[in-house]
This record gives C-alpha cells, sequence and structure tokens, in this order.
C-alpha cells in the first residue's frame, strides 16, 4: 500500500510535496465529477419533494411545480459550480478571499438598483411554496380583482372581467383574498311592498328556495330566507342566502332572482316602486 502510494505521490506530486499538472488536472476532474454527482442527488431529492406535493395538493397547478422545479434544481447547479469553481483558483494559489471581496462590493452596488426585482423574485417563491394562490383561481389584490392567468416568480397576471390584464410585481402582493377556495355565499335582497301580506310572502319565497335548492347541484346549502333586514322608505327587504361551488355564486344569485320573480308573478305579489301621491286643492 505504502508503495502505491509513493509511487502516486511521484507521478501526481513535484518535488516540493507540491500537486504538479496532472495531480491539478485529476484533482479538478474529481471536483467536478463530485459536484455532478451532489447536483444529481440533489435533483432526485427536488423531484421526490415535489412528486408528494403533486399527490398530496390535489389544486396545485401542473406549471408551477414545473417552475418550482426548474428554479430550484437552477440554483443547486450554480451553488456548487461555484464552490468548485473557487476550489480549482485555491489548487493555482489565487487568492479567492479577494475575488469574493470584489464580487461582493459589485453585488452591493447592484443590488442596490435591483432591490426591487429580488424583492420580487423572493416574494414569487413564498408564493409558490405557500400555495397562496393558483392559476385559474378568482383573487382580490388590493383594488384589483379578476383571474389569475400567470403566476411567475416576478409577476402575477390577473384579468378582470372587463377583459383588462393586470400584470402586479410580487412585491406589491401584501394582502391576497382568495376567492375560490372552498364555498361561496350567494346573496340576494328581495324587496316587498308595504301592502302585501308578509306572512303569505315569506311563505311563498321559502318554497321558492327548496325547489331551487333541490334542482340546482351548484348549491351546497340553502337557499334560506333570513327575514326581514331593513324597513325602507318604500319597501321591506328580505334577505336571502346560499352556500354554492366556488365562483357559482353569481349564476346562483340570478337564479334565485329570477325563480322569486316568476313565482311572484304566478302569485300575483307586487313589487314595490315609487309612486306621487298628488292631492286636489
Amino acid at each position: 500500500m505504502d508503495d502505491i502510494l509513493g509511487f502516486a505521490d511521484s507521478i501526481l506530486k513535484s518535488k516540493g510535496g507540491y500537486l504538479n499538472i496532472l495531480g491539478k488536472g485529476i484533482r479538478i476532474l474529481a471536483i467536478f465529477i463530485g459536484a455532478k454527482i451532489l447536483i444529481k442527488l440533489a435533483d432526485m431529492v427536488i423531484d421526490k419533494a415535489l412528486q408528494r406535493k403533486r399527490k398530496r395538493v390535489f389544486s396545485t397547478d401542473e406549471r408551477k411545480i414545473n417552475t418550482i422545479n426548474i428554479m430550484l434544481k437552477n440554483i443547486i447547479k450554480y451553488i456548487f459550480y461555484f464552490i468548485g469553481i473557487m476550489m480549482v483558483l485555491e489548487l493555482f494559489d489565487i487568492n479567492t478571499t479577494s475575488i469574493l471581496a470584489t464580487a461582493g462590493i459589485g453585488g452591493l452596488a447592484v443590488g442596490f438598483g435591483a432591490q426591487s426585482l429580488v424583492k420580487d423574485i423572493i416574494t414569487g417563491f413564498f408564493i409558490l411554496f405557500e400555495d397562496q394562490y393558483s392559476v385559474g383561481d378568482y383573487i382580490g389584490v388590493g383594488d384589483l380583482e379578476g383571474i389569475v392567468e400567470e403566476l411567475g416568480v416576478r409577476t402575477t397576471k390577473i384579468r378582470d372581467f372587463s377583459g383588462e390584464l393586470h400584470i402586479i410585481p410580487n412585491s406589491k402582493v401584501e394582502i391576497v383574498t382568495n376567492k375560490t377556495r372552498g364555498d361561496m355565499r350567494a346573496l340576494v335582497t328581495v324587496d316587498i311592498a308595504y301592502e302585501e301580506d308578509m306572512d303569505r310572502v315569506i311563505g311563498i319565497i321559502d318554497r321558492t328556495c327548496e325547489q331551487i335548492g333541490k334542482a340546482n347541484s351548484n348549491i351546497v346549502e340553502g337557499p334560506t330566507l333570513l327575514g326581514i333586514s331593513e324597513l325602507g322608505e318604500s319597501s321591506i327587504k328580505l334577505t336571502i342566502i346560499a352556500k354554492t361551488n366556488s365562483m357559482e355564486q353569481w349564476a346562483v344569485e340570478r337564479e334565485i332572482r329570477k325563480e322569486i320573480r316568476r313565482a311572484f308573478d304566478r302569485e300575483g305579489v307586487k313589487i314595490p316602486y315609487s309612486k306621487l301621491i298628488v292631492h286636489d286643492q
């Protein structure tokens, strides 16, 4: 064994005991082979972790998972290659400390000009990892509301009902209201004239709500008449609520209004309207 080590030293090292060109070349090769192996192992760990996330969270967008996968693998690759390059430079007695210091000063200068970009990227990572919202979700960000069309590392794109596309830097996404997760609420207010028999009207609405709830598969619970919510100047206001599937609350509200109006027409219930009374003197 000693003979083998001595022979290897005679080939790979100079008389002063330092690595010669051949020895340095073999060391460099070993460094990058080791980096390649570590990158492969890291990629396998990332793939397994994201595969578990795919199985666990059914609502996760596939494109978002792929984005996370690529970003993490690139970051790991750059880190290992950077460490490998620093080790190679050390072999040739190049002072890497001064290089890192220079890079740090340059990075600091660039950082002051790119703070918002870095903040956007970091916030984008948190949005992706925490699954705050996904492509296709209906969300509210500040005064803007719309459906998420694209979730990127730097920006989020949402399209509102007027068709306008809003591009929001991720760093500006501070408070998000996700209106897609879980059941939603449909809310309908019905105005009744003071002249009507209130008990009769409530009975008509209750029967109509029961029929709507049985016929509409998008209704999870209700509709339910809560009762009189306000005594207005010219009408009595009744409030109806229902729980619906995600993004179906507006359609359910329209159906409730339509069916109640039909029921009122059949039963002769009058809808209040503004009146002008003129007295002769």
